[in-house]
């Protein structure tokens, strides 16, 4: 594709996104999927270009208000970003608009006049307000003062960053290095990561879901942060173990790795959709022990009272802490959603404590950086249930990660800042045994 299509291609997709009710990720796999046509270095660029719009969202906003425009479309945004990264000059786009047969239409006078004023200065300036600077809904600034104090700025830098894509070895299959080699003989180069002992982060962007050491289950794509959560969890072969809001799968694979096969492991989720992935998930990983089950609140729950040694809740969440992966939730969540979040994390850690027998351990997760999904959920479990008590998170940490335990007291937060993961929250619980 030459470079007026890709510019064309970027803005459709940015439209279709805007028109949807559904992830941008989602939105854009969708259409590159129906242009089988467009080469994979083409529609990395493409997907380069839409995402820089979109983690950009709030300095763009601000820069074409203060030029003039105040509801500029996908197309002009697309446009002044470019220019203000510096990636295109005006003369360029004016060349590359109305002179290709699949590139955007020439650029309107008015278009031209802001993108004249726009060049040059780039996205930042010293007036704009904290959270168009850091990028985050004015609404939510405080909860992010809350949670990171002094470590504001950089944790939010952060968060705008793109992230790397990591990898867990299925220990069913195969170690780290024999799946390491198996990669690199398909051309695909990883380096350990840094804090997770199953763990690898890809060189580049590849296609790595197409790879054989995919398809073969040696693989699964896994944030570190998300491999080290599951690993706090414990759990060993022989064990009675539960993930009580497992969707999709990916903690329960970890799970099943971990336990080698051997014992129980009851993977469940109110959605039969997720489920149905998960179980597609695990017969690839080789983990046919596993038991999927679809529950909805107290449903079906007289058997499994007190029979598990480990329950995982990897709660429903704001998901703040992908959002390098998904910058445009950050501008979809309300404080409605937020709210309901909470509610639903306080209901699963309640159902979930009911299924960890004395001397067992409830694990609650989420993906969220902020503390009212966080510590205040943990603090206020524990004020009601005194017959739980907080486990030292640094006693898992040195049998299972690598590295000393960046956890402060009894909780552990992982961030993009300080970590180079994903943002993740987890808090351990012991069920004291019956006298």
């Amino acid at each position: 594709m030459k470079p007026g299509a890709r510019l064309q291609a970027a803005i459709e997709a940015l439209e279709a996104i805007e028109a949807a009710d559904r992830p941008a990720d989602q939105v854009i796999a969708d259409y590159l999927r129906k242009r089988r046509y467009i080469g994979s270095k083409d529609r990395r660029a493409i997907s380069s270009l839409i995402y820089s719009v979109l983690r950009h969202r709030a300095r763009l906003g601000w820069r074409l208000d203060h030029a003039g425009n105040t509801a500029a479309a996908p197309r002009l945004r697309v446009l002044a970003d470019v220019v203000l990264r510096a990636a295109e000059t005006v003369e360029t786009l004016d060349r590359l608009c109305g002179a290709e047969p699949y590139g955007p239409a020439g650029l309107a006078d008015c278009e031209r006049d802001l993108l004249r004023i726009l060049e040059g200065r780039g996205l930042d300036s010293p007036d704009q307000p904290t959270e168009v600077r850091l990028e985050i809904p004015e609404w939510l600034l405080p909860a992010f003062e809350r949670a990171f104090g002094s470590d504001l700025e950089a944790e939010l830098a952060a968060l705008g960053d793109q992230a790397s894509t990591d990898l867990r070895c299925n220990s069913l299959k195969a170690d780290r290095a024999a799946a390491r080699a198996a990669l690199a003989s398909e051309g695909i180069e990883t380096e350990p990561t840094p804090l997770s002992p199953l763990g690898l982060r890809l060189s580049g962007r590849r296609a790595v879901q197409a790879s054989q050491a995919f398809r073969d289950g040696l693989i699964e794509v896994q944030d570190e942060g998300s491999q080290v959560a599951a690993l706090l969890c414990d759990a060993a072969p022989g064990m009675a173990v539960a993930d009580v809001c497992a969707g999709a799968g990916g903690k329960t694979l970890a799970l099943a790795a971990t336990m080698a096969g051997q014992g129980r492991l009851l993977a469940s989720d109110p959605d039969p959709r997720r489920l149905a992935r998960a179980e597609a998930r695990l017969k690839r990983a080789g983990a046919g022990f596993v038991e999927c089950r679809v529950l909805a609140g107290a449903e079906a729950r007289s058997d499994l009272h007190q029979a598990f040694d480990r329950v995982l809740v990897d709660a429903p969440c704001s998901g703040s802490g992908a959002w390098r992966r998904q910058p445009d939730a950050r501008w979809r969540l309300t404080a409605a959603e937020l709210s309901g979040y909470r509610a639903s994390q306080r209901d699963a850690l309640w159902r979930a404590a009911a299924l960890v027998r004395p001397g067992g351990r409830l694990i609650y997760v989420t993906c969220s950086l902020l503390r009212e999904e966080n510590e205040d959920q943990a603090e206020a479990f524990l004020a009601a249930h005194e017959h739980f008590a907080p486990h030292r998170i640094a006693d898992v940490w040195t049998r299972h990660l690598n590295g000393p335990c960046p956890a402060k007291g009894n909780c552990l937060t992982l961030t993009p800042a300080a970590n180079g993961t994903d943002g993740f929250f987890v808090a351990v619980f012991d069920r004291r045994a019956e006298p």
